[in-house]
């Protein structure tokens, strides 16, 4: 009886056995969407690879002994890259204030709709912060996701280039601080004021580093000088102000993204003009080994039985991240004049499309909100799922409108 039981009892992948696998997956992932000439980018790959292998499929791979830190690490260089490449001008002028109340309007807009929804399904329960936490999800933009598809286009330098790249900027910098604010014990007031603190810790933290290579620039080259070798000092600091600003979001009791986010902030204006080599170590760490990391155990997370069984929210829910984002987008860059309007329609229409592709913001936020309790693991499980199924469709829709012989229509004043 003893050896029957043993039979039937659970064995639980190796941390090593896992790491293997997600370094395969990982490894399988952009080969598979080359071979699939970019339609299905990698990370889609990686999120259905990881669910496959992992704990709700075929149980190969867990996050055990320290495979869910490096998942973490990898959510945090994710976030420091974002960061990173965000120029803030482009959260400046008229576009940008527009972007930003276009985005207000999209969390507005789909709070509204969720809670639409569950007052329409029978019986349903949700709590104002879970409404907000799904409403968040919806109106996120994969800036980090977009930006190798636009430069691919070659439209990076152009009107939609830019369009893209300030709806993208404000859709990741907006949720990230309303997940701070809005997801979290403390009363909103109580968050912006914490959030306050740790804006002025962050500036802090960058201003100090900066004043003292102003004033003593033999340190910077004496630094500089350990940039090579078995030194890599400056990798080293990078990785070391990672984990200061993540260490203080925790303390603030503050997500960790918004730390790693704003570390990326930091260090681009620290070293983005003087020591551009310093982004090609950060993207050959984060793209080649953490990121991944992240992503499959991203996706070992989803249950895909709960997805298959809910196939008419998993669709709803990718139609509603379409009208919460897309659409205001599409109504803004039509009748609100900011003075970079793009003309066609084509351009309107892509833009919409790119501005509803989101993803890593939706994974954070559907973490925060299960460990918290706010969100269910099958409710989690369909929102990636939709997540991920707006980044392998609308960029690709996105594609064809712009390879299309739409008439170019001239905005009504």
């Amino acid at each position: 009886m003893d050896l029957l039981g043993a039979a039937h009892e659970v064995v639980h992948p190796t941390a090593i056995t896992s790491l293997f696998l997600i370094a395969l997956v990982a490894v399988i992932g952009p080969v598979a969407s080359r071979l699939l000439r970019g339609y299905i980018p990698d990370v889609v790959i990686l999120l259905l690879l990881g669910a496959i292998i992992g704990p709700n499929a075929l149980h190969w791979a867990g996050t055990e002994g320290g495979v869910d830190l490096l998942s973490e690490l990898g959510l945090g260089m994710l976030f420091l890259l974002a960061g990173y490449e965000l120029d803030p001008k482009l959260l400046r002028g008229k576009p940008g204030h527009t972007a930003w109340l276009v985005w207000a309007g999209c969390l507005v807009f789909a709070f509204l709709l969720v809670s639409g929804a569950v007052l329409v399904e029978s019986g349903a329960e949700a709590g104002f912060t879970a409404k907000v936490a799904v409403a968040i999800a919806m109106t996120s933009t994969a800036l980090g996701t977009l930006l190798p598809i636009v430069k691919q286009a070659g439209f990076l330098d152009q009107p939609l280039g830019r369009a893209v790249l300030a709806h993208g900027a404000v859709g990741e910098l907006g949720p990230i601080v309303a997940m701070s604010v809005l997801l979290t014990s403390r009363s909103p007031w109580a968050a912006v004021v914490v959030l306050l603190i740790f804006a002025a810790a962050t500036a802090w933290i960058g201003f100090v580093p900066q004043r003292v290579f102003q004033r003593s620039p033999s340190v910077g080259r004496t630094l500089g000088g350990l940039g090579g070798g078995t030194s890599q000092l400056p990798v080293r600091g990078v990785f070391l102000l990672l984990l200061v600003l993540m260490a203080v979001a925790e303390t603030f009791d503050l997500d960790v993204v918004l730390g790693a986010f704003a570390a990326g902030v930091v260090l681009r204006g620290m070293i983005a003009d003087a020591h551009p080599e310093v982004e090609t170590a950060l993207e050959t760490i984060g793209f080649g080994i953490l990121i991944p990391v992240f992503f499959v155990v991203s996706g070992m997370g989803i249950d895909i039985s709960a997805v298959l069984s809910n196939p008419v929210l998993w669709v709803l829910f990718v139609l509603s991240i379409a009208i919460a984002r897309g659409l205001p987008v599409w109504l803004s860059e039509r009748y609100v004049p900011h003075g970079e309007n793009l003309p066609t329609a084509q351009e309107r229409a892509q833009l919409a499309l790119y501005a509803a592709t989101g993803l890593p913001i939706i994974v954070a936020v559907t973490q925060v909100a299960t460990s918290s309790g706010l969100m269910g693991a099958d409710l989690a499980s369909v929102l990636v799922a939709a997540g991920a199924t707006t980044v392998l469709l609308f960029p690709l829709i996105a594609r064809v409108i712009g390879r299309g012989n739409l008439p170019a229509v001239e905005p009504r004043v």
